[in-house]
This record gives C-alpha cells, sequence and structure tokens, in this order.
C-alpha cells in the first residue's frame, strides 16, 4: 500500500514547495521597491498584498511541511493519520488568517480605486496627491499647448501672405485665407488640385524642378515667379518652399509660402524708368552744354565769315559774277547760322520771346526748310489760310513745333507718302472732346499736319505727349519731341488734338488763340534804313578773338566811330584810362575777367555808360547761368554790320559824342 501512495505524496509535497517558493518571491518584488520608496508604513494596499502571497507562501510550506512529516513516519496509515490530524488544525489556523489579510486587502483596493501607472504597484493618497498635482501641470501644459496651436492656426490663417502645404509630388492639402485673396480660389476648390493650376505652363515647369530639388535634398528655396489668378489676370510673387521631413527624414510635405509683389515690382520698375529718364536727361544736358559750346565758338567763326564776305561783296560791284559767288557763299553762311540756332533751341539756350506771328510766314519758312530736308519719297503740301492769321507766340518755338511734327510724320513714312501742312480759322464752343488741354469757346487759329504714314493705336496715341515716352527704337528717339509741341503749345495758351488709325495716318490739330494786331516786325532786322554813322563816338571794343575784333573796327571805323580795342578786361581798363569812351562793347565770356565784371567796374568809374554785350551764346542760356540780367542790350554772335550798328545807335541815342 505504500509503494502504491509513495509517487502522489511526492508530487504533492514538490508542488507546495514550487507554490511556496513562487509566493515567496512575489512577496519579496512587493516589499523591496514600497521599502525603498520608503511607504512600507503608509502604502497599507500594497503592504496587504504582500501579506496575502506571504500568507499563502506559508500556508503552502505548511502543507509541504505536513506532508513530508508523514513521508518520514508514514510506516502504516495510523500514525500517518496522527501526523497528518495534528497538522491539519495548524493549516486549517493559517488558511483562516490568509482570509482575513484577502478581506483587509479587498477592502483596501476598494478604497484605492486604481492601480498606479507604469512602473509602480498601487499608490498611496500622499502620492495619489502628488500625482494628480502631476497630471494637473500635464493638462495645464497640453492646454497651452493646444491654445499655441490654436494661436499659431488663426495667425497662419489670417496671415496677408499665401501658406500652402502640398505633398511631395504637389498636390494642395492646406490652403490659408492670403492663399484666397492671393489667388482667388477657396479651400474647397484649392484642396486636392495640383499646385499646377496657378501657373501657365513655364510657370508649371518651374514648379516641377522647384519639387524635384525639394525631393533630391535642398532644405529651402526662394524664388521669384508670375503665377495666374482664378480670373486669369497674372500676378509677381516672391515664394519661399521648405520641405517637412519627419524623425527618419523621409519627406512627408512641403511648405509654400507666397507674397503678392506685384506693386513693389511695378514700383522698382517705375523707380528704374525715372532713373533711367533722369540718366537721359543728364546726357541730353551734357550734349546741351556741348552743343551750346560749340555753338559759341562756331558763331564766332561765322561772325568773321559773314562780314568779310560782306566786305568782298562791297567791294567787288564792279565784278558781277565775282559777288554772285560771293552772294553765294553768304547764303551758306546764312543757312549756317540758322543751323546753330537750331542747334541753340535744343539745347533749350534761346529765351522765349513771343511776338505776334504771321502763320502764313510761318507755314512759308518751314516750307522751304522742310523742301531741303524732308526727302524726295515725301509730297509736302502746304495750304496757307486764305485769311491773314495772327498768334502770340515766340517765333522760334512754333516753328520748332511745326518741325518736330513734320519729322515725326516722315519717319512714319519710310516707303514714302504725303504730308499736309495748313493753316485756317476755327470756332469753338467749348465741348470738344480730345482737347489737350480744354479750350474756352472762341475762334482760334488752326494748324493741322497731317500725314499717310503708318498711324497709331488707341493705346500709344493716349501717351504720346508724356515725357520720354517714344515708339520709336532704342536711340532713335528721345520721347521728349511731342512733349515739347505740347509745352509750347500751351505756353502760348493753345491745345493740340490728335487723331490716327493705324495703317491710315495722323493728323495733329494745334490750335492758338487769335490776335488782332499787326504782325511784329523781327527784332534787329529792319534794314530798310541805313543805320546812324557814329558821329566820333569813341567804343571800347573788348574781344578775345582777334579776327573778329579786326572786323568790329573796320565795321565801326567805316561809320565814323573811334574804336579802341583790347582783347581782355585787364587790357580794356587800361584803355579806358588812356583814351575814355561813349559806348562799351564787350564779350560776355572772356579769361580771367568776364564782361559783367568789366562793365561793373567802368560804370562805376563812369555812370551811365552805355554798355552792349556779344556773345556767340544765346541771350536765354547767358540769363538762365546768371551771367546775364534781363535788362541788358545783347547782340548775339554771328551778327552783321547793319545789326551792330543798329544797335550802338540804340543804346547810345542819349549819350552825346565825347
Amino acid at each position: 500500500m505504500a509503494d502504491q501512495t509513495s509517487v502522489p505524496d511526492q508530487m504533492f509535497l514538490l508542488a507546495n514547495l514550487v507554490i511556496m517558493v513562487t509566493y515567496a518571491a512575489i512577496t519579496v518584488a512587493i516589499v523591496v521597491p514600497v521599502s525603498r520608496a520608503g511607504q512600507l508604513r503608509s502604502n497599507k494596499l500594497a503592504t496587504a498584498t504582500a501579506l496575502i502571497f506571504f500568507s499563502c507562501s506559508v500556508g503552502h510550506g505548511l502543507h509541504a511541511f505536513a506532508s513530508l512529516l508523514a513521508a518520514i513516519h508514514g510506516a502504516g496509515h495510523p500514525a500517518r493519520h496522527a501526523v497528518s490530524g495534528g497538522w491539519f488544525w495548524v493549516s486549517a489556523v493559517w488558511d483562516t488568517v490568509t482570509a482575513a489579510v484577502a478581506c483587509f486587502y479587498w477592502t483596501l483596493r476598494r478604497g484605492y480605486g486604481v492601480l498606479l501607472s507604469k512602473g509602480a504597484i498601487y499608490v498611496d493618497p500622499w502620492s495619489r496627491h502628488r500625482l494628480d498635482e502631476a497630471g494637473a501641470r500635464e493638462r495645464a501644459a497640453r492646454d497651452v499647448a493646444e491654445a499655441h496651436r490654436a494661436t499659431l492656426a488663426t495667425v497662419v490663417e489670417h496671415s496677408d501672405d499665401a501658406i500652402i502645404g502640398l505633398t511631395p509630388d504637389g498636390i494642395i492639402t492646406a490652403w490659408n485665407g492670403g492663399a484666397e485673396r492671393l489667388f482667388g480660389y477657396t479651400t474647397a476648390e484649392a484642396l486636392g488640385r495640383p499646385a499646377t493650376v496657378l501657373a501657365d505652363q513655364p510657370g508649371a515647369g518651374e514648379q516641377s524642378t522647384t519639387l524635384a530639388e525639394l525631393r533630391d535634398g535642398a532644405r529651402s528655396i526662394r524664388y521669384e515667379a508670375r503665377r495666374t489668378r482664378r480670373d486669369g489676370t497674372p500676378i509677381d510673387i516672391s515664394a519661399v518652399v521648405t520641405p517637412i521631413r519627419n524623425h527618419a527624414g523621409t519627406l512627408t510635405g512641403i511648405s509654400a509660402v507666397a507674397r503678392d509683389i506685384t506693386a513693389a515690382k511695378e514700383h522698382a520698375e517705375r523707380q528704374r524708368a525715372v532713373a533711367e529718364r533722369t540718366q537721359q536727361a543728364q546726357r541730353m544736358e551734357s550734349l546741351g552744354n556741348l552743343a551750346g559750346g560749340v555753338a559759341h565758338d562756331f558763331n564766332n567763326i561765322l561772325a568773321i565769315i559773314a562780314n568779310y564776305t560782306d566786305f568782298a561783296i562791297e567791294e567787288t560791284a564792279d565784278r558781277p559774277g565775282v559777288q554772285a559767288d560771293l552772294i553765294q557763299a553768304r547764303t551758306a553762311v546764312e543757312r549756317a547760322t540758322n543751323l546753330t540756332r537750331q542747334l541753340l533751341t535744343f539745347t533749350r539756350g534761346d529765351a522765349i520771346q513771343p511776338r505776334n506771328v504771321g502763320l502764313g510766314e510761318a507755314l512759308a519758312e518751314i516750307e522751304a526748310m522742310l523742301e531741303r530736308t524732308i526727302g524726295e519719297h515725301i509730297r509736302l503740301v502746304v495750304v496757307p489760310s486764305a485769311t491773314p492769321l495772327t498768334v502770340h507766340a515766340d517765333p522760334g518755338q512754333l516753328q520748332q513745333v511745326l518741325l518736330n511734327l513734320a519729322i515725326n510724320a516722315r519717319d512714319a513714312m519710310p516707303d514714302g507718302g504725303t504730308l499736309v501742312l495748313e493753316a485756317s480759322v476755327t470756332d469753338l464752343d467749348g465741348d470738344e472732346l480730345n482737347m489737350q488741354p480744354p479750350l474756352p469757346a472762341g475762334r482760334y487759329a488752326k494748324l493741322e499736319i497731317s500725314d499717310t504714314g503708318e498711324g497709331m493705336p488707341p493705346e500709344v496715341a493716349e501717351r504720346i505727349f508724356e515725357p520720354f515716352f517714344t515708339t520709336k527704337p532704342r536711340g532713335k528717339g528721345t520721347g521728349l519731341g511731342l512733349a515739347t509741341v505740347y509745352g509750347i503749345v500751351t505756353e502760348a495758351g493753345g491745345s493740340v488734338n490728335v487723331y490716327s488709325e493705324p495703317g491710315v495716318g495722323t493728323t495733329f490739330r494745334i490750335y492758338l488763340p487769335l490776335v488782332d494786331a499787326p504782325v511784329d516786325a523781327p527784332a534787329g532786322q529792319d534794314r530798310t534804313a541805313p543805320p546812324p554813322r557814329g558821329d566820333g563816338r569813341t567804343v571800347l571794343v573788348v574781344e578775345d578773338e582777334v579776327a573778329l575784333a579786326r572786323i568790329i573796327t573796320r565795321i565801326l571805323t567805316d561809320n565814323d566811330y573811334h574804336a579802341v580795342i583790347a582783347n581782355n578786361g585787364r587790357e580794356a581798363l587800361a584803355k579806358y584810362d588812356e583814351h575814355g569812351c561813349d559806348l562799351l562793347l564787350t564779350d560776355v565770356i572772356m579769361p580771367e575777367m568776364s564782361g559783367p565784371r568789366l562793365a561793373e567796374l567802368l560804370t562805376g568809374r563812369q555812370p551811365g555808360l552805355p554798355v552792349i554785350y556779344m556773345s556767340g551764346y544765346s541771350n536765354g542760356l547767358l540769363g538762365s547761368t546768371h551771367v546775364l540780367g534781363s535788362d541788358i542790350t545783347f547782340i548775339e554772335k554771328p551778327f552783321t554790320a547793319a545789326d551792330l550798328l543798329h544797335k550802338l545807335a540804340a543804346a547810345g541815342a542819349r549819350t552825346p559824342p565825347a
């Protein structure tokens, strides 16, 4: 019988030993960390749990011990029963203790409610309070982070810049309010669409290149480009695209920030245009100064040629053939003189001297000039008014208006055509359209300049009077011609109207107020009466051009003046001390001492001394540089003997001979 029960007894002993060790290990696993945390007394739940496992371990140890005793004394069943009966009550008592601990544990378990967080077993009330505080701090931090994200989302949504999210392939995934305002697409319309919807074909190619660079590892790309709004209008943008990568470095998306720079680029373009125009104006000013200097020297030369030619014409009255040749040379000098005057007009050196001008005479003069210069491929037709028309304007500027418009018409007819200049009178009621500027009702002189050239579209015709606006190729026009025309006409109280059709031609109509007065005679040009003689008056002539000084001396001497010649201001002062003078004829620009300074010194010695200034520069140019005042007597080189003698007679009319 013993042999039949030994194996089960052994298995029972082994099982209890294993369970005992297991519960003991669990007890140690609970007690050690709780003891190290200093919670062995305060953490009742952990202590009760450890007691349960300890009690179970002891209970199974008692069972194993009873089984071991039974095996030792187990010769027969009565002894085994006696031993087993003695330990039975011990095990029963201990099991009762274990049950009591379990009841205590469940009481505490309900009170504590929850297990601890990761890494702990149970928490006592004090620790739970600290954990609640930590949880509150975590929730507060989470709320702050959420508020920060909400604020950031609000900033992004209300930003004026377009902020767009894209997939690595360029599909739109985010679209803020700035993008809606910039491109015109709503968020619902934009999401899920490719970014190429915002660009034309070249722009789509740029986008593809940019996305490829980002996929290849580019960190950030900045560029400027032209994009298209929903309504098709183009806009210039400045964009920054940045890759969005996860912790592993994989590209998960793309952030694009775009800003409208259309206005900024237009402003920069205007600034560039202003700078270019300023540089052009400076170049023209430099050219004007150069042209003025050339005209000054050239006028001195022309004065010498003209007067010596006049001398030769007078002395060859008995040789008609020679005299005819000299007259041709004299005509060439007059043409050269007109060219220098035009050059000075270009430099804006001529002062505005309005007077009563006959339009018939002005048309005749411009016709004579154009016949020589406009070209054989242009048919010129001039139609003067049936009745005389008089306007109050500067004659030189009036010719400049006609010349500028005629040259523009010629340039518009490279293959030939017809140019018509016509003068007439017209009545305006004050309600006419396209008058620049508008004119009140009244009677006006009308000048029409018409061509059969290429014509202009309306958008060009609207801007032709803007300074520096030109349709001619770079280097072929300054854009100042028509602006000058507009300025001259408005200065004279008139207006301009332009009508043009592409492929048909262009007509400029210039309206000028009529003047009910006779035409003024050109100043200094009346040669009907011979100039008065000098009656022995002494003229102090100050001229640094020796050849011209000789000519002036000859003119004065031949007309009963006594000429005293000086080459500069210092020499003139010495000659005055020696000879005195009745009139001073001096060049304006001279080395060491200017003509005005010399006149100041001499009039200080001789108050009321008549002074006549002469120069190759125009009076307008010298006045604008404050070299001369506006109340001086001035004769412009080149001058003839008659011009000079009339000036001297007028200046010295109230001065008796010395």
